[in-house]
């Protein structure tokens, strides 16, 4: 075996353990163990848990998945390996450099954009109340829902992602989609067959909002001395973040989640960049509020759409894991290093997504306006257009 195939090797194994979110506790599989030879899903998870029964066991996996799925452990691991970010850029080209070939599959469609908020529409801080969006992406996010139907769809709480976002043309989608909104007064689209609709409000969850209060605060009082954990509270969730803990706190701080959770079996502990998520075990997720607000807008069987969801964090593979099964839609994932994904595209970060949407409103605008044009070094030349 060539020191190439072992890079790869590591690297598949690091990216498998990161998407490990459905089942936190199961640890991750080896690439060439006997669990991958053969023996079904379930099997293999009932053959790791019979015999992993100690907790601490069962934490360790836990923390190696929190390890994987660190930034800053992918960048370590993929920094060496330029090669194989290149192949992963081939399985995931830029939005940007295919740019002409997304415009072209939406030629006839309406377009209807989902966008994640954290990590997509504004950067990962440390401070989660910190995550502002910039004024010129709220611009060109408030552009684009001038054009197509847009919906946030995020893990933080409804009210929160609004607060950020402050955009009363849009639809909201909070707590991973169990908590949606659509706007107070439909929108109407400029030029299009669309006219807009008021999706009804969602939340599927609504009976476990007293458990997730109660769970909130006893996760706040159990962590409170690990230096640097903060839980949110995001109504059908909770979160733990742990992008400002040092890594020799994660396992400690995994029991402690683990010792709170294990009290309320109706609930669930998935992870995302650098937060534990605990949320009920009721079948939603993104994915679904995806294919809720495509139905109650009208668009569940029409073939003239086209769905494009933009989201960096592993919740969003639920999305793009739908819009992939439909056979319809663009998944475009926003990352800076090569990571497993059900996405087709690919953005580096928020920026990207920015430039990404100023080009799909300058795109569509020039189209309504039956003016040809082409864009040339990432600016767009027509005849009457100039060069920005």
């Amino acid at each position: 075996m060539t020191n190439q195939n072992v890079i790869v090797q590591e690297m598949g194994m690091a990216v498998a353990a990161a998407v490990a979110n459905s089942y936190p506790f199961l640890p991750p599989r080896s690439c060439g163990g006997a669990a991958h030879a053969g023996g079904s899903t379930m099997s293999i998870k009932k053959s790791f848990l019979s015999s992993l029964e100690l907790s601490g066991a069962r934490v360790n996996a836990w923390v190696e998945s929190m390890k994987a799925s660190s930034p800053t452990h992918a960048k370590a691991l993929a920094s060496s390996i330029d090669d194989v970010n290149t192949v992963w850029m081939r399985k995931h080209p830029s939005a940007l450099s295919k740019f002409e070939q997304i415009v072209s599959a939406s030629k006839g469609k309406q377009i209807v954009m989902f966008l994640d908020y954290d990590g997509t529409l504004s950067p990962i801080v440390d401070d989660p109340d910190s995550a502002f969006m910039s004024e010129s992406m709220r611009a060109a996010v408030r552009d684009a829902a001038s054009y197509f139907p847009t919906a946030i769809v995020s893990g933080r709480c409804r009210d929160k992602v609004y607060d950020f976002v402050k955009l009363t043309e849009l639809y909201y989608a909070g707590s991973h989609g169990m908590d949606i909104r659509g706007p107070a007064k439909a929108p109407k689209y400029k030029k299009s067959k669309y006219q807009g609709s008021k999706a009804p409000n969602h939340q599927p969850a609504s009976e476990f909002l007293s458990m997730i209060e109660e769970v909130f605060k006893r996760l706040v009082e159990t962590t409170k001395s690990t230096p640097g954990a903060k839980v949110e509270n995001n109504k059908f969730c909770a979160s733990v973040h742990f992008r400002c803990v040092d890594e020799k706190y994660w396992s400690d701080l995994a029991d402690k989640v683990k010792s709170v959770i294990k009290e309320y079996p109706m609930l669930r502990i998935t992870q995302g960049r650098k937060v534990l998520e605990i949320r009920p075990t009721i079948k939603w997720d993104k994915g679904k509020a995806l294919e809720f607000l495509l139905e109650s807008l009208g668009f569940a069987d029409r073939s003239d759409v086209l769905p494009v969801y933009i989201g960096d964090d592993r919740t969003d593979e639920d999305a793009f894991k739908v819009l992939r099964d439909r056979g319809q839609g663009i998944g475009i994932l926003v990352s800076k290093h090569p990571k497993e994904t059900k996405a087709a595209y690919s953005l580096k970060e928020p920026t990207e997504v920015m430039d990404f949407l100023t080009r799909l409103v300058d795109w569509k605008r020039l189209t309504l306006n039956d003016e040809p044009g082409v864009y040339k070094d990432k600016i767009w030349v027509g005849p009457t257009s100039t060069v920005r």
